[in-house]
């Protein structure tokens, strides 16, 4: 071949990276149900064979393995850094910016999250990502009940209650909202968290 010849392409179908792969997984998984699909279905909606597939994930658990780290990994870390922020940040800043920052998370990852809600514990796998989201829950409700002892939250409501009700709302997301819709992740959280919090601060006196 001379130097100035056109590279030969590759025949076949287009390969597909890791995130493909793993995009098509939860796909599949929401439609269908994790334990009725399997990696000859989700080869075949890729238009590859089985071997491609597990080129990038050594099993279906190792696909849902990493689809709900990618649910719970960006929410932890947005919980986890306000309930430990040493910033002197009143507890009701820090409760409401984590509220809004777990919108943008569910509308980024939409697919996924969607995914997780759906988790009931019926393997290992499952059990470990739902003891991560009562983390999660208890990290949150730590938060709540800090805003409501610096006076800047109702206390006639539980913290626990507080909290199931704001990530309650949150979750209820994935039912309705679509991310290329005409509502922007950035509108959805500052409505959201002005309806919530609106309705969360204590009376005056």
């Amino acid at each position: 071949m001379t130097a100035d010849a056109p590279a030969r392409r590759p025949r076949g179908r287009p390969g597909h990276d890791r995130a493909a792969v793993l995009r098509a997984a939860i796909d599949l998984f929401i439609r269908r149900g994790y334990d009725a699909t399997s990696i000859s279905d989700l080869a075949a909606e890729l238009g590859v064979t089985k071997s491609a597939v597990y080129h990038h994930f050594a099993s279906k658990e190792a696909l849902l393995a990493a689809a709900l780290d990618e649910a719970l990994s960006e929410l932890g870390a947005a919980v986890e850094a306000a309930a430990t922020a040493t910033d002197g940040e009143p507890g009701a800043v820090r409760l409401r910016a984590t509220v809004e920052a777990a919108v943008r998370i569910l509308a980024d990852h939409l697919p996924a999250v969607t995914l997780l809600l759906r988790v009931r514990g019926n393997s290992d796998l499952e059990r470990s990502a739902l003891r991560r989201r009562r983390h999660i829950d208890d990290r949150l409700a730590a938060l709540v009940r800090q805003a409501a002892a610096e006076g800047d939250l109702r206390t006639d409501v539980e913290p626990e209650v507080i909290s199931r009700l704001l990530f309650g709302t949150v979750n209820s997301l994935v039912d309705w909202y679509r991310p290329d819709g005409p509502l922007s992740a950035d509108a959805l959280a500052a409505t959201l968290s002005s309806v919530l919090f609106d309705g969360l601060r204590p009376p005056e006196p």
